[in-house]
């Protein structure tokens, strides 16, 4: 079995199977949490916390990973179901369960069959940053009512938001002090006992207090029956296909993101390097197989596989250690759950959801790049204000966009050479000394010139030579990999005018394939060798020979 036992020992087995055994403890309750996010009853996190998981570890290629299902899938999977089964049918959301599960599985293999496994870098970590915030901002809102022990109508994120506060002066005080008791719980555990399982003790301590505390008759709501044993078979519905779809898409580019970043994330030194397309495939088949059996979707989850990690986990043994104890608690302990408070519940999602809103991130963004702070925002924006499917949609557009700004609007530099040196920097206020020569303006370009940055290129290098007023205009293409055919044209174009200007376009640093690309177009005859150099230090030196001053 692949990635299973390299290297293995049985002090490496035993090691793998407690690292197992406590990643369960973490992800069986946060499993059930995240199915009452997505509306649906909480044994389906049991089933997403098994047969996804088996699937990975046969199949996937990164060791630590723990796969079941996480806050953004949840949420983003919460809004389709919502909208197909506003009822709430038990079986009318199994079906369609089954079925969104299903697409999301097929997404993922069809991406793996084409080796789509690049998209995973398609959006960046800014705008990531900021989705995630904004999910965790409708998480939170969305499981304040059972914080409070109230029932609310919801829509949008706005009116939730006025219903909740109106809602405060009449918050059940039992159901809330057991929600801040769950939530102090859980983060002082955090804190100050981290390698404990938090959310199964928490839990554990709410059943038994709802049991010996009567708490039900306070008005402390608990999640009801719990059912044991295997998960029936379910069918998909084949007529919900055209309408899940869409949504099933942006689960699975989802999926497959945390998927990678979590992967690549707790990696270490010595192991083998994530396979995106094989990732693709593992993580499609399991949501495949895990829809049949009542699984939502799924996918590696961060906080999980840290824990994993820690744990002391070095093979996949551990992942199928933690689908095992979820199966022994779909056929044993299942019913010991029947008395979790929802609360407690809540307060264990609102918790762990919060973690994905790091202001830390947000800081070091705009501390470096504002642009992108800007971009992490709009995603942020986009999900409050849209709704989480939409929010995908604003996430991707933000991304392409940022690239499109970037590529775009390329930098470009009036040279300098650094004195007693070979080395050209751009001139700045700190290197006043740097050497410049009168009527040669050196320039600096780094990048893809093509169609979509070439008249932009030209509106920023006509003011610097209007500027200069040159006899020579040097032209440093060493960091220019690619010169796309139309804004070849405009190279042509440009060196046309200014040549009737008197003015000279010389080329510098020319890779083999721009070499190639001049040399066959009428500006390699126009240039000649006499007009195109390896380095600009030989540009400089045919200058001032030119010119009688070497």
């Amino acid at each position: 079995m692949p990635g299973l036992s390299p290297g293995a020992s049985r002090e490496g087995a035993v090691r793998d199977l407690l690292a197992g055994l406590i990643t369960a403890a973490v992800v069986i309750p946060k499993a059930m949490a995240y199915a009452t996010i997505a509306g649906l009853p909480v044994q389906v996190g049991l089933y997403t916390a098994f047969v996804p998981m088996v699937v990975y570890a046969l199949l996937g290629t990164s060791r630590p990973l723990s796969v079941s299902t996480t806050t953004t899938i949840a949420i983003l999977s919460a809004t389709v179901l919502g909208q197909v089964a506003p009822s709430g049918d038990p079986e009318v959301l199994a079906r369609a369960t089954a079925t969104l599960t299903l697409l999301v599985g097929g997404a993922l293999v069809l991406a793996a069959l084409l080796r789509l496994g690049f998209v995973a870098n398609f959006i960046s970590e800014p705008v990531l940053c900021g989705f995630k915030a904004g999910i965790a901002a409708v998480i939170v809102v969305d499981q304040a009512p059972t914080l409070l022990g109230v029932h609310l109508d919801k829509a949008g994120f706005v009116h939730n938001v006025a219903e909740i506060l109106r809602a405060v002066p009449s918050a059940s005080l039992p159901a809330t002090a057991v929600a801040a008791a769950s939530i102090l719980g859980l983060l002082a555990l955090e804190r100050y006992a981290p390698r404990l399982p938090a959310p199964l003790i928490v839990i554990a301590a709410a059943m038994a207090g709802h049991a010996m505390l009567g708490l039900g008759a306070l008005g402390v709501e608990s999640i009801g029956t719990v059912p044991a044993g295997l998960p029936a078979t379910t069918v998909p519905d084949l007529d919900l296909v055209g309408s899940l779809w869409p949504a099933a898409l942006g689960i699975a580019l989802m999926s497959f993101t945390e998927t990678i970043a979590a992967g690549r994330a707790f990696a270490v030194e010595g192991e083998p390097r994530l396979r995106p397309d094989r990732e693709l495939l593992a993580t499609g088949l399991g949501n495949a197989c895990g829809a049949m059996l009542g699984a939502m979707p799924s996918g590696g989850g961060t906080s999980q596989t840290a824990v994993n990690r820690l744990a002391g986990a070095r093979t996949r043994l551990a992942g199928l250690v933690t689908a095992g104890v979820a199966l022994a608690t779909m056929l044993l302990l299942a019913p010991l759950f029947s008395r979790m408070p929802q609360a407690t519940l809540a307060a264990v999602v609102v918790v762990y959801s919060l973690g994905l809103f790091k202001p830390s991130e947000f800081r070091a963004i705009l501390a470096i790049r504002k642009t992108e702070f800007v971009w992490a925002l709009v995603a942020m924006a986009g999900v409050v204000l849209l709704g989480t499917l939409p929010g995908i949609l604003v996430a991707i557009i933000v991304s392409v966009i940022a690239l499109a700004y970037q590529v775009a609007d390329p930098p470009i530099h009036v040279l300098g050479r650094k004195p007693g040196t070979n080395v050209f920097r751009p001139r700045t206020s700190e290197h006043p000394e740097d050497e410049t020569f009168p009527g040669l303006l050196m320039l600096g370009f780094e990048g893809r010139l093509f169609f979509a940055n070439a008249e932009r290129l030209g509106e920023k290098v006509r003011p610097m030579i209007e500027a200069a007023n040159p006899e020579v205009v040097a032209l440093d293409l060493g960091g220019v990999f690619d010169l796309e055919y139309t804004a070849l044209k405009m190279l042509i174009a440009a060196e046309g005018r200014y040549r009737k200007r008197g003015i000279e376009l010389w080329l510098v640093g020319l890779n083999q394939q721009v070499l190639g690309v001049v040399q066959r177009s009428v500006l390699g005859a126009i240039l000649g060798r006499e007009r195109m150099h390896f380095t600009m230090d030989r540009a400089v030196e045919r200058f001032l020979s030119t010119r009688g001053t070497g």
